[in-house]
């Protein structure tokens, strides 16, 4: 049985989600789900370190045997925002491997495309998405609620179909 917990990084709000895939099935499937809310009036450092108790607690509960992270992207417009997230997922990727997990690195493109048909999706399209192939009844909110699951899904259907 493999755990897979997806993790869309953020400074304020980290979106995670959790699916199991079971030895010898193709679909996975929905476990777990939510955000971890960052104080935003805390410093940098304050953050990250809140980051890294949540994430660690989070990690110790839903025992995930795999961590999928959205891998980081520059936007030419917005070098700050890559430097920001840097130090969120720099905090990820260190607490999964100090848990002896293996990371793997998500591209946003390659999740929007394996959950809409489309690498630019919008956040509506994603969550969406992720509602229907999930069968919830409401998509999930925030967006990066959904964008956590989608890593996850993503990931794992990646595993399942390595293994035919």
């Amino acid at each position: 049985m493999q755990r897979i917990l997806g993790i869309d990084p953020g400074l304020r709000i980290t979106g995670f989600g959790l699916v199991q895939l079971p030895d010898g099935a193709l679909e996975p499937t929905l476990c777990e789900a939510g955000v971890i809310r960052l104080d935003t009036k805390a410093t940098l450092p304050d953050r990250l370190t809140q980051l890294d108790e949540e994430l660690g607690d989070l990690i110790a509960e839903l025992k995930p045997t795999h961590v999928a992270v959205e891998k980081l992207y520059a936007h030419y417009k917005h070098p700050r925002t890559a430097i920001l997230m840097g130090h969120a997922r720099g905090v990820i990727l260190l607490r999964a491997r100090q848990a002896r997990l293996p990371v793997e690195d998500m591209p946003s493109t390659e999740v929007k495309k394996a959950l809409t048909g489309y690498g630019h999706a919008s956040k509506d399209q994603m969550q969406r998405a992720v509602a229907s192939q999930c069968g919830l009844a409401e998509p999930p909110s925030p967006p990066d609620v959904a964008d956590a699951i989608a890593i996850a899904l993503t990931f794992a259907r990646r595993l399942a179909y390595a293994k035919l």
